[in-house]
């Protein structure tokens, strides 16, 4: 049996927590033969929901989930650690102003980017999950100055998902026949989804996704509109936000972390920017197309960009640049 993992998750007694945790537990990420303790990490109000939530850990009856630790306490949740989720944010209020949620997350991570620097090892993989999830993926690695900023990521694997469907709902095939579309950028409304080198499989062959579909104006117009969207039309039409389609894309995020990304395939996930061949400002976490291997990413170069790509890509880093330098203005406070 391999030496067990310590996982923390917070936001624990979320409903993307609630989502998520089964699958982690029961070897659907880090792997069947992982064992692993869990960390759950609330508020203190939440402490008693959270109670529950361990309660039903222990009922699932699961040979790798060797302990479960809840608790309110940064330097409990934090000590040791081998992968951290960040799924608990500061959610948005109504009537509140996007310069003031930032302000409430940017205290939130740059409190625990400290504790990440304090208590957790280097090799520590950190996904942050809770919104502005690229900023706060970025005030968290600012915050933990002796851990690699390649450690850092944030999911923008609910978009890639999100695309991947709509194109395989679009020509009648399973998703998994749909590989390499790509988002670039914030997760937010700005981002680019794209999918000029996106293939699909046809009776065993690959075909270009714009050659198979046979409609650029949907591609180019409502395609991107609705994977931009999708988490709002959720909201609307469930009066919850996304909990079940995030929780599998956290899976799909730390399980290619942990094990790979397939030959010949890449993912879309939010990394550190600096040093990247696509014209895209430094010291930003931006959404690329990348490949795993060894548990380290790598940006996919070399993807001819066309003048409407690269518009789509410029918007989206423009509002990266300005949440990342109104989050900063906030460090000093």
């Amino acid at each position: 049996m391999a030496e067990t993992i310590r996982v923390l998750v917070t936001g624990a007694a979320g409903q993307i927590a609630y989502s998520l945790l089964y699958s982690i537990a029961k070897g659907d990420v880090f792997g069947k033969d992982q064992p692993l303790a869990l960390i759950l990490l609330d508020i203190p109000p939440m402490l008693p929901v959270l109670e529950g939530v361990v309660m039903e850990l222990q009922d699932c009856a699961l040979p790798l989930l060797k302990e479960v630790i809840p608790t309110d306490k940064e330097e409990v949740a934090f000590k040791d650690l081998d992968a951290a989720i960040l799924v608990g944010s500061m959610p948005r209020k109504e009537g509140m102003e996007r310069k003031d949620l930032l302000k409430a997350n940017v205290a939130i991570f740059k409190s625990q980017g400290a504790a990440l620097e304090k208590y957790a090892k280097k090799t520590v993989k950190v996904l942050v999950v809770g919104n502005p999830a690229n900023t706060n993926c970025l005030i968290a690695a600012k915050s933990a100055p002796s851990i690699p900023k390649e450690n850092f990521s944030c999911l923008t694997r609910l978009d890639h998902n999100r695309a991947r469907s709509q194109v395989a709902m679009r020509c009648g095939i399973p998703a998994d026949n749909v590989k390499n579309v790509i988002i670039w950028g914030n997760h937010s409304s700005t981002q680019y989804p794209d999918v000029h080198h996106c293939t699909v499989n046809v009776q065993g062959k690959d075909v270009a996704a714009f050659d198979m579909v046979k409609d650029d104006d949907w591609l180019k117009g409502d395609f991107i509109s609705t994977v931009q969207q999708r988490g709002a039309a959720v909201i609307k039409a469930r009066k919850l936000s996304s909990a079940m389609s995030a929780a599998k894309a956290i899976c799909d995020h730390m399980r290619d972390i942990w094990t790979g990304t397939p030959e010949g395939e890449f993912i879309s996930m939010g990394v550190y920017s600096s040093g990247n061949l696509y014209g895209v400002p430094d010291d930003l976490i931006y959404s690329f197309p990348v490949t795993i291997k060894d548990k380290t990413w790598k940006i996919v170069d070399g993807l001819a960009i066309n003048d409407f790509s690269r518009a789509k890509m410029d918007a989206t880093a423009a509002e990266l640049v300005e949440e990342r330098d109104t989050a900063i203005s906030f460090l000093g406070v």
